[in-house]
C-alpha cells in the first residue's frame, strides 16, 4: 500500500504530493500525521490519500517512519475543504492543512498531561493486609488508612506523604492499583445556571423558520438587545437533540468570556472554546476534546471554523458584518465562504446574525439567496437608547477646545452621581496619533514602515502599530532642534487621563490592544467593570459588540468621524455599524439609555440614519451608491500585492504582472471598471516595499479571470518577493 503525503514545508517547490510506502506494521488512514524521510531530513507530513498502486518506480520510494498521533488528526471533511481552499484562494497545500490542527501539535511542542493515580485494590481484605505488615510499619499503615478515606489520589501526593518506596511496594504487591489519566487544561469559564426567559413572538418566529437537516442560508437581522443569542442557543439545543454538533463564531476574543458563560450554563461540558487567546496547552486540549467528540458545541473566533467537529447540525456567525472574519495575512480566506462550504457538506443551516448586516449579506437576502429573519424590537420591550448628535465645530466656536463636549460632560457627571456606568468609544489606541514639529513640520515616522508613530504616554514611547517597533518620544525636533512639539489626534490613553482628572475617585478602565495582551485580560477588565458602580469603560471597537451590562446608561462616541473618512468604499458601512453597535450597549435592561455622538459633520447621511437606527434606509442609500459607482456587491475587486526589500525587484515583478494582465483587460474592457498599478497607500511595512495592482470587474467573469490571475502571479513568484492575491479585500492600505 502507498500513501500520498504532503510534507509540512512552506516552500513552493515542495508544495505537491509525494508518494511513500506504508510499512505493514503501521495502521495508517487518510488524514493521519506521519513522520517521513525527506532528502536527508525527517519531516512531518499529512497523509491525504491511500492507494494500491503508484506510478513511480519502487526504488525511488521510501517508507513512512512512524505515525505521530494515536488518532486521525484531519477528518475527511477537512481533506475535501483543502481542495476547495487551494482552488478558491490559490493557497499552498501545507498552508491549508496547517489551519486544521493546532500549531502546538506540529513538532510536538505540546503534549497531553498524563497523571498517575492510586487507589486501594478492593479485591483485597484491608484487615488481612494490615495484619501482615510489621507493627512498626506506621507509614505503610497510614498510607492504607489515607487511601481508605480519600479514595483515588495522585501518586505524587502519596510519594510526598508516605515515601515513594512504600507506594511502589504496595503497587507491586497489588494492594494498590495504579491508573494513568489525561488531565485536560480547560479555559476557566464557569457558567452560572441562568433563567431562560420566555421567548418573544419574534424570537419564536425566527426559531420556527430555521429548518434543521437542510442546507439553507439565513440572515438574522435583529437590533441590539433583541435576543439573537437566545435564538442561537435554542437552535443549538434543538440540534443537540438530533445528536448533531454546532459551531458558533464571534468576531472578537473579548466577546468570548460573556458568550462562554452563557453557553456553559446552558450546555455544560458539551462546549469547547477555540481562539488565539488561550494558552498553548488549553488550545491543544480543547481541540482534542472536539476531535474526540467529548465537546459537540464549538465557540470561538475566526479560526474555530476549522474545528474538527463532525456531523455538524448548524453553523452560526454572529456579528457577520465584522471585517475580522476575513483573514488578511497568509493564508488568506473568508470565514463566511468556509462556513458555507461546511454547511453544504453537512447539509445543515448557516445562520448569519447582526444588528447591522453587511451590505452584501442584506443584498443577498433581498435577492432571495438568504432567508431573512427579523427581530426589530428589543427582547425586554424597551426603546432603543436615544442618540444625540453634538456638533464639535459649534463647541469650538463656543470656546470648548477639549475632548468632551459640554453635553457629554454633563451626562457623565449625572451618570456618575447616580452610581451608574458609562462606556466611551474611540477607535484609536495610544495617547496621540503622531508627534510633529510645529516649526518645520517634521513628523516622527517608523524606520521600517511608511507610517507615523503613535505616542504612548504611559511608556513614554513612540510605537509603530504596523511592525511593533518602539522609539524614544520626541522632546526636540531631530530636524531643526525646536522644542515646539505638537501631538496629533487623541487616543484612548488620553481619554482615560482626562477622565481621571474629572473623576479621581471613579474606577476608569481601558480596553484596547495595549491592555489586553495578557491571557484572560479581556475577562478581568470586563469583570472589574461589571462590579464598578459607578464606573467608566473606555475602549476601541472591542467594547462595541456583544457586551451586556445592565447598568450602562450612557455611551459616548468621542470621534464618530474617524471611521467615516477612510479611503475605502466601505467607510460609511463601517461607521454606521460601529455607531449602531456601540450605541446598543446602553439601556439594555430596565434603565433608560442615552448616547452622545460627537462629530464635526453632523449633517452626514450616516449620522442621520444611525441616530434613528434606520438600517433599511441606510441600506437603500448605500446600495444605490454602490450600483451607480459599480462597487461590490455589483462587481468584484481584486488586489495583487507585491512586496520585497528590494524596490527595483518589486517594481520589475509588478510591471511584468501588470503587462500580462493588460492583455486580459484589453480583451474584456466592457467587463472592467478599473485597472491600474500603483504604490500601496502604505508603501513600506517591515522594511518591505509594497506595490499593488487594483482591478474591478463584473461578477460574471470572476471565475474565468481569477484562474488567469493566479496562473500569472504564480509564474512570477520567487524567493525574494511575496505576491498575494485578494478578492474583495477588507483593507486597501
Amino acid at each position: 500500500m502507498y500513501a500520498e503525503v504532503i510534507v509540512d514545508l512552506l516552500n513552493s517547490e515542495t508544495d505537491k504530493v509525494f508518494d511513500y510506502i506504508i510499512p505493514d506494521n503501521l495502521n495508517i488512514k487518510e488524514g493521519t500525521r506521519v513522520l517521513v524521510p525527506f532528502g536527508n531530513r525527517k519531516i512531518e507530513g499529512y497523509v491525504i490519500k491511500i492507494k494500491n498502486q503508484t506510478e513511480l518506480s519502487l526504488n525511488k520510494l521510501k517508507p513512512i517512519i512512524k505515525v505521530l498521533d494515536d488518532f486521525v488528526a484531519i477528518i475527511p471533511e477537512m481533506l475535501t475543504l483543502k481542495d476547495y481552499m487551494v482552488e478558491k484562494y490559490n493557497l499552498r497545500l501545507a498552508d491549508t492543512l496547517r489551519l486544521f490542527i493546532p500549531s502546538e501539535m506540529r513538532g510536538s511542542k505540546v503534549r497531553p498531561i498524563i497523571k498517575t493515580y492510586c487507589e486501594l485494590n478492593l479485591g483485597n481484605n484491608l484487615e488481612n493486609i494490615i495484619n501482615k505488615l510489621p507493627k512498626n510499619a506506621k507509614r505503610q499503615i497510614e498510607l492504607l488508612s489515607f487511601l481508605t478515606k480519600s479514595g483515588k489520589t495522585e501518586i505524587s501526593i502519596l510519594n510526598n506523604k508516605f515515601g515513594s518506596n512504600n507506594v511502589k511496594k504496595f503497587i507491586s504487591l497489588k494492594y494498590i492499583l495504579e491508573t494513568k489519566e489525561e488531565v485536560e487544561r480547560s479555559p476557566d469559564y464557569v457558567g452560572e445556571k441562568q433563567t431562560i426567559l420566555k421567548h418573544t413572538k419574534e424570537q419564536e418566529r425566527a426559531i420556527d423558520n430555521i429548518i434543521l437537516n437542510k442546507y439553507e442560508k439565513y440572515l438574522l437581522h435583529g437590533v441590539t438587545g433583541s435576543g439573537k443569542t437566545e435564538v442561537y442557543m435554542t437552535i443549538i439545543e434543538n440540534v443537540l437533540k438530533l445528536n448533531k454538533s454546532a459551531i458558533m463564531l464571534v468576531p472578537e476574543i473579548s466577546l468570548t468570556p460573556q458568550i462562554m458563560h452563557n453557553f456553559k450554563s446552558r450546555f455544560g461540558e458539551n462546549v469547547a472554546l477555540l481562539h488565539s487567546g488561550l494558552s498553548a496547552g488549553e488550545r491543544f486540549d480543547e481541540w482534542r476534546r472536539v476531535r474526540s467528540g467529548k465537546a459537540r458545541v464549538v465557540v470561538g473566533a475566526r479560526s474555530a471554523i476549522f474545528a474538527p467537529i463532525e456531523n455538524v447540525g448548524v453553523i452560526i456567525i454572529d456579528e457577520e458584518h465584522d471585517s475580522s472574519y476575513s483573514s488578511e495575512s497568509n493564508p488568506r480566506y473568508k470565514t463566511q465562504e468556509i462556513a458555507d462550504f461546511r454547511a453544504k457538506y453537512n447539509n445543515c443551516p448557516l445562520i448569519l446574525g447582526s444588528a447591522t448586516p453587511s451590505i452584501n449579506s442584506y443584498y443577498q437576502a433581498e435577492k432571495g439567496n438568504y432567508k431573512l429573519l427579523e427581530l426589530p424590537t428589543r427582547a425586554n420591550g424597551k426603546e432603543m437608547p436615544k442618540i444625540q448628535i453634538v456638533d464639535m465645530l459649534s463647541e469650538i466656536r463656543n470656546g470648548n477646545m477639549g475632548i468632551f463636549s459640554n453635553v457629554l460632560k454633563n451626562e457623565l457627571y449625572d451618570c456618575i452621581n447616580e452610581k451608574k456606568q458609562a462606556m466611551l468609544f474611540l477607535n484609536r489606541r495610544g495617547y496621540a496619533s503622531f508627534m510633529m514639529c510645529r516649526n518645520c513640520g517634521y513628523v516622527a515616522k517608523c524606520s521600517d514602515c511608511d507610517v507615523s508613530l503613535v505616542y504612548h504616554k504611559y511608556e513614554d514611547r513612540l510605537k509603530c502599530h504596523y511592525c511593533g517597533k518602539r522609539f524614544k518620544a520626541l522632546t526636540k525636533c531631530p530636524q531643526c532642534g525646536s522644542s515646539e512639539i505638537k501631538q496629533g489626534a487623541i487616543g484612548t490613553q488620553k481619554v482615560v487621563d482626562e477622565l481621571r482628572s474629572m473623576f479621581p475617585s471613579v474606577n476608569i478602565l481601558r480596553m484596547d490592544n495595549d491592555t489586553t495582551k495578557n491571557k484572560n485580560a479581556h475577562q478581568k477588565i470586563l469583570e472589574e467593570f461589571s462590579s464598578s458602580h459607578p464606573g467608566i469603560l473606555v475602549g476601541t471597537q472591542m467594547i462595541a459588540k456583544g457586551h451586556d451590562f445592565p447598568d450602562v446608561t450612557l455611551v459616548g462616541i468621542i470621534d464618530a468621524d474617524q471611521s467615516l473618512y477612510q479611503s475605502d468604499y466601505r467607510s460609511p458601512e463601517r461607521a454606521f455599524a460601529l455607531i449602531t453597535q456601540v450605541s446598543g450597549r446602553a439601556g439594555r435592561k430596565d434603565l433608560e439609555g442615552k448616547v452622545i455622538l460627537q462629530t464635526y459633520n453632523p449633517k452626514h447621511y450616516v449620522y442621520k440614519f444611525a441616530s434613528n437606527y434606520n438600517y433599511k434606509a441606510f441600506y437603500e442609500k448605500e446600495i444605490n451608491l454602490r450600483e451607480t459607482t459599480k462597487f461590490p456587491p455589483f462587481t468584484t475587486i481584486v488586489r495583487i500585492l507585491v512586496s520585497s526589500e528590494n524596490e527595483d525587484l518589486t517594481k520589475n515583478v509588478i510591471r511584468k504582472i501588470y503587462n500580462e494582465l493588460a492583455d486580459i483587460y484589453n480583451s474584456n474592457k466592457e467587463s472592467f471598471y478599473y485597472f491600474n498599478a500603483m504604490k500601496s497607500p502604505v508603501g513600506r511595512i517591515k522594511n518591505k516595499i509594497r506595490y499593488q495592482i487594483l482591478m474591478r470587474f463584473t461578477k460574471s467573469i470572476e471565475g474565468d479571470i481569477m484562474k488567469k490571475i493566479y496562473a500569472i502571479t504564480d509564474s512570477e513568484k520567487c524567493a525574494k518577493v511575496s505576491i498575494f492575491v485578494e478578492i474583495d479585500p477588507q483593507n486597501l492600505s
